[in-house]
């Protein structure tokens, strides 16, 4: 899976002021709207709050990974965003989030698409050495770079 494909300059936000997840949501839904990749953002970021409610995308290590299914996709995307300041986001190890990825997927191929791109980060996720190195890119082309290594 070609993830630096799924990126745009206009959905990474470096840094990225918010104060809380959901202003933090919100601000990179701008992005993947600005980027083509969504028709109807405010039903896709009602998609991506309920799935967040149902259990957080904070999967540890200061990253969090929200997604949602939603018809108010129109091709797949990720925004990225690097955040000023750390913010709550109910993590499985209990620590705030530094980096956020957000997934969109088309509603129709969003269980092999959706799953490809999460597989896909989290087998970088896991190596200490990416993720030292992804808390620290400051530029979209740092980013591209280090995310064409997966």
């Amino acid at each position: 899976m070609n993830i630096t494909a799924l990126l745009d300059e206009k959905s990474i936000k470096i840094p990225l002021s918010a104060a809380d997840k959901t202003a933090a949501i919100k601000a990179l839904a701008d992005g993947l709207e600005e980027a083509g990749c969504l028709s109807d953002k405010a039903a896709y970021t009602d998609a991506v709050l309920t799935r967040e409610s149902n259990g957080s995308t904070g999967i540890g290590f200061g990253v969090a990974i929200p997604h949602g299914k939603s018809p108010g996709v129109t091709k797949a995307g990720l925004a990225f965003a690097k955040l000023s300041q750390p913010l709550e986001w109910q993590s499985l190890d209990g620590e705030p989030v530094k980096v956020v990825l957000l997934i969109a997927v088309p509603e129709a191929a969003a269980s092999n698409e959706h799953l490809q791109i999460l597989i896909a980060i989290s087998r970088k996720l896991i190596d200490e050495t990416f993720r030292n190195r992804l808390m620290e890119v400051s530029s979209a082309d740092e980013l591209k770079d280090l995310l064409g290594s997966i």
